[in-house]
């Protein structure tokens, strides 16, 4: 696919859909208070590279036993490879697999793939009762129940015409509304 450095960047650093944005718990509090992160997975970077510069116009590559990845992208004006990397982390399940994913998504940002999540509000909310369970014996801990499914709730996004986050909205399954950021213009 024969495209300009400047339009693949363009398109690749184009703010990601809410409908390719994951959340989860990065925590909760004693007051019951999650803390929620905004993601993306890395399919999604692979969706975006694909319908860029094409199957053939991208690769990846991994060293240091998976800790790092190289994300290459074709230039027709260079007639060159231009890459960017980045370094990654083990994850909590699969170790291996979650440091490649992990240092690939990074990789990613380094072309512009969801750069803006970095932009993205703190997202703290309280959850309900039947939300939380309890875990610590000696000092109070908790974890979600299986009552929270942030999977079921429905994210709305508004950007400005430079692409800055004005509104960030969360309903739950309920249609309840459990969190809002900025002011929501129809």
């Amino acid at each position: 696919m024969k495209t300009s450095t400047n339009t693949s960047i363009t398109k690749l650093s184009e703010p990601l859909k809410i409908e390719d944005i994951d959340f989860r718990i990065q925590s909760i509090n004693n007051g019951k208070y999650a803390t929620i992160l905004a993601y993306k997975d890395a399919r999604v970077d692979i969706q975006r590279l694909n319908s860029v510069c094409g199957i053939l116009g991208w690769k990846r590559a991994h060293t240091r036993d998976n800790k790092n990845c190289i994300v290459s992208v074709w230039c027709d004006d260079k007639r060159e490879w231009v890459s960017k990397e980045d370094t990654g982390t083990e994850s909590n399940m699969e170790e291996e697999k979650g440091l490649a994913s992990d240092s690939f998504k990074r990789a990613c940002f380094n072309l512009g793939i969801g750069i803006e999540l970095y932009d993205y509000p703190t997202i703290q909310i309280r959850l309900n009762d039947d939300e939380v369970e309890e875990t610590g014996k000696t000092k109070p801990k908790f974890k979600a129940s299986y009552k929270l499914n942030l999977k079921k709730w429905r994210w709305n996004i508004q950007l400005d015409e430079s692409k800055k986050i004005t509104f960030l909205g969360a309903k739950d399954e309920s249609n309840k509304l459990r969190f809002s950021y900025g002011e929501f213009n129809k």
